[in-house]
């Protein structure tokens, strides 16, 4: 049970920062942001879950029924990641690659302290156990400040060098033309060791350059993820299920005509509305294995999105679900998000793990929460960077879709737009 407490914030960029200052004292963070970037489906514009009273930390065998069992008997918030690896758990698949983070690959927590904020008020629920706290931590957050000490100076290397990209991409096309695929996810890893970063202060300047709507700043004791994420992977709300995969970027202008011209040109791009599509369809087949018949709809196709650093052409398809449909099985049955796989998906995924040179891990997985009643809301883990603070090794990994019409000196070119806030952030003083 929880006390639930309503309070008045006058300024609230203010009162985020704070809240987010004051929250990285605790051991687990989930600091969920969606910049003001309202949209058909939303709830709150930041939530905020702190402080573990249970949890549950797991690798990939059994990781979805671990946690069928977990949220089933908890019944409350629960605030967490799913590694991209679970798909080991739902196919004879495995992931032998390089992997310098050694996250968990599953990891939820039962918060005892709880903020959901909605214009200018804010919610506040804790758990019975320390109820006691809340004037207290509400005015400790009000007047809450903080400093940064360490600078941020680091070399950058890339795992995978711009010869082998081309050759690797190249490869992937071989695939396509002989039919094994339609499309393939492809990424790389740029990283750095022994690397020295303030993860809080890098998030909100990651943040600032980006603000989208999935944005997580989430810590788990020395793991960090620090994500300005534009996707929703999958929401529940209630029986209906929203799914808005992203296929198809377009850099942006500072002239206002040229940048019109390139949503346009997005738009109308034959090759981003094709892997868009082929998506589409990846997403309605997902779907439909939780969905009452005929409920499978599409609801926006190939619709372009501005965001602060690019263009994004986004498809929305939603599905009704029984009452009695477990949320773990929608997310096992979707798993991994279609947008960060392709077509057919189990075939995308082996070559994917053949050719690609690092273990993806929380990348391109999914970090949200599920509520009391089983809702649930989920990003994608793109654009976005992690950080083990223990052995100082940092993440972060790009990547674009491969279909026949690929050429592989344009797909470069994209991952390197897609990594330009990444090293924007990293590289400044």
């Amino acid at each position: 049970m929880r006390t639930v407490i309503t309070k008045d914030i006058s300024q609230f960029s203010n009162f985020k920062n704070q809240l987010l200052h004051w929250s990285n004292q605790h051991r687990e963070v989930a600091f969920l942001d969606s910049n003001a970037y309202h949209q058909k489906y939303s709830s709150y514009d930041v939530v905020l879950a702190v402080e573990a009273f249970t949890s549950i930390k797991t690798d990939v065998k059994n990781a979805f029924q671990d946690l069928y069992q977990y949220q089933s008997q908890m019944k409350d918030w629960l605030f967490g990641y799913l590694s991209y690896d679970l798909k080991n758990d739902t196919e004879d698949l495995q992931s032998n690659n390089y992997d310098g983070l050694v996250f968990p690959d599953l990891f939820f927590f039962q918060p005892k302290k709880l903020f959901l904020i909605k214009g200018n008020q804010v919610e506040m629920q804790y758990l019975r156990m320390c109820d006691d706290e809340i004037e207290s931590d509400f005015e400790e957050i009000l007047s809450f400040t903080s400093s940064f000490q360490l600078p941020t100076s680091i070399t950058i290397e890339q795992r995978i060098s711009k010869e082998n990209y081309l050759s690797k991409v190249s490869k992937m096309l071989e695939h396509i033309h002989r039919g094994n695929i339609y499309e393939a996810n492809f990424c790389m890893e740029f990283f750095a060791e022994n690397a020295h970063i303030e993860p809080l202060e890098i998030y909100q300047k990651l943040n600032a350059i980006s603000e989208p709507p999935f944005a997580v700043y989430f810590k788990n004791d020395h793991h960090y993820l620090l994500s300005a994420s534009p996707e929703r992977y999958l929401r529940k709300e209630g029986n209906k299920v929203i799914s808005q995969p992203i296929k198809g970027t377009s850099k942006r202008s500072e002239v206002t005509i040229i940048d019109e011209q390139l949503k346009v040109d997005l738009a109308q791009n034959e090759k981003e509305r094709s892997e868009n599509i082929m998506i589409v369809d990846l997403v309605r087949n997902d779907l439909a294995h939780t969905a009452t018949k005929g409920s499978v709809q599409v609801e926006e196709l190939c619709q372009i999105y501005t965001f602060k650093q690019v263009h994004q052409m986004i498809s929305t398809i939603v599905s009704e679900v029984e009452n009695t449909t477990s949320p773990i099985e929608i997310l096992r049955s979707t798993f991994p998000m279609g947008s960060m796989t392709g077509a057919p998906k189990i075939s995308a995924m082996q070559i994917i793990e053949a050719l690609e040179e690092t273990k993806r891990g929380l990348y391109s997985g999914a970090v949200g929460y599920f509520t009391p009643i089983g809702d649930f809301d989920f990003n994608v883990v793109i654009r976005s960077i992690l950080y083990n603070s223990k052995s100082q090794y940092l993440s972060f990994s790009v990547g674009s879709a491969i279909t026949s019409q690929a050429v592989p000196e344009n797909e470069y070119e994209e991952c390197l737009l897609k990594a330009k806030a990444m090293f924007e952030v990293l590289q400044s003083k």
